[in-house]
């Protein structure tokens, strides 16, 4: 048994949590690796380093939001045009929201973001943009009071998520879909809360509302009751008055 135990010993290097044996073994120690001097900065671009830069946007977000009260996160397209009917809802949903006493949370970008802060913004209300790092640099739009900007997708979708009580769907692109998927499958597997999601807009949503209905829920792939887990609608007092009224204010 000695012989056998010192053979595994030999074989079996414990750095931290990471356990390595045979050909997997790496020379040195992990604060060799630390006080050396590095010949060159690739270390930081390796995903050990990446760890601790997702680890900050987190503390960050909470950090900036932790007292931000009710809230409603609102999505939907950075391309919807200033002068379009869709802005408009959306500073009127902006508007709103902020009467009734929440914090408006967009993606912080131009479009229906923007517009939503922007209604947000002349209420008096709390506006909140949380901004994401793309290669086509958008920036915070104007009316934003409190930005956090995210180099991570998951980090940001969090905040999203965490500090709303309710989210507000206006019509939108393949990121707006996506939050919308998310928020719809945490709900439904009681990850999260239950809290209403409300689609803006009926003759944009009601194709999809239909597929979900006539095909994913007819196959059996989703249950009729995932379809109450979202309201439709076109009227804004309506869909504040949803927020309210399934938050229990």
């Amino acid at each position: 048994m000695g012989n056998a135990e010192e053979e595994r010993t030999l074989h079996e290097q414990r750095m931290g949590p990471v356990v390595r044996r045979r050909d997997q073994m790496r020379p040195g120690t992990t604060d060799q690796a630390l006080l050396d001097t590095q010949p060159s900065a690739a270390w930081v671009h390796e995903d050990p380093f990446r760890v601790m830069r997702i680890q900050a946007e987190f503390v960050e977000g909470f950090g900036a939001l932790a007292e931000l009260g009710r809230a409603v996160s609102v999505f939907g397209s950075a391309r919807t045009l200033r002068d379009s009917p869709e802005y408009e809802a959306g500073v009127r949903i902006g508007r709103a929201l902020a009467d009734a006493g929440f914090a408006v949370i967009t993606g912080g970008g131009p479009g229906a973001m923007e517009a939503a802060n922007k209604g947000a913004c002349e209420a008096g209300g709390v506006s909140v943009g949380l901004g994401i790092e793309l290669p086509f640099e958008q920036g915070l739009n104007p009316y934003v009071d409190i930005g956090v900007n995210f180099r991570y997708f998951f980090v940001r979708k969090t905040m999203f998520v965490k500090y709303a009580q309710g989210f507000v769907v206006l019509p939108g692109g393949l990121g707006t879909l996506d939050e919308l998927f998310e928020a719809l499958t945490l709900v439904q597997t009681k990850k999260v809360t239950r809290f209403p999601i409300v689609l803006f807009g009926s003759d944009y949503w009601r194709g999809l509302v239909g597929w979900l209905r006539e095909t994913l829920v007819a196959e059996g792939k989703a249950s009729t009751a995932d379809l109450e887990l979202f309201h439709l609608t076109d009227d804004v007092d309506e869909a504040v008055a949803l927020m309210t009224k399934e938050i229990g204010i």
